[in-house]
């Protein structure tokens, strides 16, 4: 919500696109309430980069997303494994329990 406006602000799309992209993986089965709220603070600053060119942003975004094993190397030094999903049966929704984007902001707001 634009503070200033009371307008609702869509979320830039390779946020929607970043935000799906952490519900659905693997990690994220073992991600806890707090792990998701920190998640939420770090879309905020994604949204910024991309919809404001606050490129400044982007080490910290890289750094928090880290926190949850990003890439292979985040993951290896996390000591993290995560299951080939090509062995595993696709879900049956996607993204589990974890609510889309949208509707986690407008609870955090309302």
């Amino acid at each position: 919500m634009n503070t200033k406006t009371g307008e609702f602000v869509e979320w830039h799309p390779r946020t929607l696109a970043w935000w799906h992209t952490w519900r659905t993986s693997p990690q994220a089965q073992t991600f806890t309430d707090t792990d998701w709220e920190f998640l939420i603070d770090t879309a905020l600053m994604h949204h910024a980069m991309w919809s404001k060119g606050q490129w400044t942003l982007a080490a910290e975004v890289r750094l928090r997303a880290a926190k949850f094993g990003a890439t292979p190397e985040d993951r290896a030094r996390l000591k993290l494994k995560v299951d080939d999903p090509t062995n595993k049966p696709a879900p049956t929704i996607a993204g589990g329990n974890v609510s889309d984007i949208n509707s986690r902001r407008q609870r955090l707001t309302s």
